[in-house]
């Protein structure tokens, strides 16, 4: 998320609550695409993290794509922490460590996904080549220990570090270590919410198998093909995972507001402080556990937007879904991703097909099979058969998705162009990560060094 909103309406009842939610809904000619993708900045002369103070740094990357984009800087005490476009559609933000990330505008084909992609990298390496800093796109840092890795100045990030090691094991390693690719999709009715939730929410544990690309941890093999998977596993389980809720027949909006409403708070947003709430759930702040403690106790919609974006489960949902099981990865992958789902989500036969074949998926095998991915990613089994077998049906689907929605480039090709980095691998029987495992034991001499060069963007 790019900014804590400061919505000062006053909440009075969880219908409110729940009619933020349902507010999303929209007609499906209105449906667009929003990708987010997180990469690690590094120093090109010898592999190092780079810092957010500092001639060449973090803060002089955000200054110069400031002067160079005409974005509004986005402020945190004093400190430059993302920016925005003026017009509301996109955003650059920092992750904990450092992670460079383009929240990209609503967009309404896979072109422009794409063409907004390559157009960020090439404006962001126009910046950052005279300081000499590169960009890596893969899920994990695969080089710098938690010590070495820099701290974003911004807010909402100290309250979380603070809060990570009391909830789970991992938390810490999930801001400071890892990136995704992300898109957001919408939905035009509780219903067809609750019908993409369901899929995607099934075939989350599919896509960071076939996107996995995290094998490495401080200079090693992590034993791990998703080691952002595994993360994820142990973060904050409140907050996180498969969120059983959303497997019921009839899950809607109040569902998850309920859910939501019982997961313990990060923080308010007072005159631009943050005030650490961590102690309390959003119903106990509803029913009033912050008065005495800040001057503005009654609870605001922006209150409520900024909870939601504490959420984390494999889907998460806002005024749309955000499908979030992905590891990171090189540039065509930022494009397939998206593809991957909205073929599956975007087309009513798709969207039905998928339905049908995940009907009876329980969430207790569900949860089994992302238990599996992090370690074996495609040979995970799932029901007896290989998750390979799995992929090459799901792929086929979002396939023929993308090619009954008939969205053609200058060229008259189609969206289903971008699946090709998943048709690879399928092809090869192997993920990024099992190539990049390959590459060690070969040519790279085990060492990570080279997958800075290799994988860079």
């Amino acid at each position: 998320m790019a900014r804590d909103t400061t919505d000062q309406t006053p909440v009075t009842s969880v219908a409110e609550l729940t009619a933020y939610l349902a507010s999303g809904s929209k007609p499906k000619e209105k449906f667009r695409i929003g990708t987010e993708h997180e990469k690690f900045a590094f120093f090109k002369a010898d592999n190092s993290p780079v810092p957010y103070f500092g001639d060449a740094s973090i803060q002089a990357l955000l200054n110069g794509m400031a002067e160079r984009n005409g974005w509004e800087p986005i402020m945190d005490e004093g400190n430059v922490i993302g920016l925005a476009e003026p017009s509301g559609n996109g955003a650059i933000s920092l992750e904990p460590g450092g992670q460079f990330e383009l929240s990209g505008a609503p967009l309404e084909n896979l072109h422009q996904t794409c063409k907004e992609s390559n157009q960020h990298l090439a404006v962001l390496r126009e910046i950052a080549e005279p300081l000499g800093i590169r960009f890596l796109g893969i899920g994990g840092s695969p080089k710098w220990s938690f010590a070495e890795t820099p701290r974003m100045p911004k807010s909402r990030y100290a309250i979380m570090t603070r809060y990570m090691p009391k909830v789970g094991s991992k938390g810490l390693d999930m801001m400071y270590r890892t990136c995704t690719i992300q898109v957001n999709l919408d939905f035009s009715s509780e219903e067809d919410m609750r019908r993409k939730m369901q899929v995607s929410l099934k075939l989350q544990p599919l896509a960071t198998a076939l996107f996995a690309s995290s094998p490495f941890t401080e200079g090693k093999p992590n034993g791990l093909l998703s080691w952002r998977g595994d993360i994820w596993r142990d973060t904050d389980n409140q907050r996180s995972g498969l969120l059983p809720t959303a497997f019921k027949p009839d899950f809607g909006f109040s569902d998850y507001m309920e859910w939501a409403l019982d997961v313990p708070m990060y923080f308010v947003v007072r005159g631009g402080h943050y005030h650490d709430c961590t102690h309390v759930t959003f119903r106990q702040f509803m029913n009033g556990a912050l008065k005495g403690e800040i001057a503005e106790w009654q609870p605001t919609m922006g209150d409520w937007t900024n909870h939601l974006s504490t959420l984390f489960p494999d889907v998460r949902l806002k005024r749309f879904l955000e499908m979030r099981g992905a590891d990171g990865g090189p540039w065509r992958r930022i494009c397939a991703l998206p593809a991957f789902w909205v073929g599956l989500l975007y087309d009513d036969e798709a969207l039905s097909a998928a339905e049908e074949l995940t009907r009876d998926w329980g969430y207790e095998e569900v949860l089994a099979l992302r238990d599996a991915v992090p370690a074996k990613a495609l040979a995970a089994e799932f029901r007896s058969r290989s998750l390979f077998d799995v992929a090459r049906e799901v792929l086929t689907i979002s396939r023929n998705g993308l090619k009954r929605r008939n969205r053609l480039n200058g060229d008259g090709i189609d969206e289903s162009q971008f699946l090709a980095p998943l048709d690879e691998v399928l092809a090869k029987k192997a993920t990024l990560a099992e190539d990049m495992l390959s590459l060690y034991h070969g040519r790279w001499n085990e060492s990570v060094e080279p997958v800075f060069a290799d994988y860079q963007y």
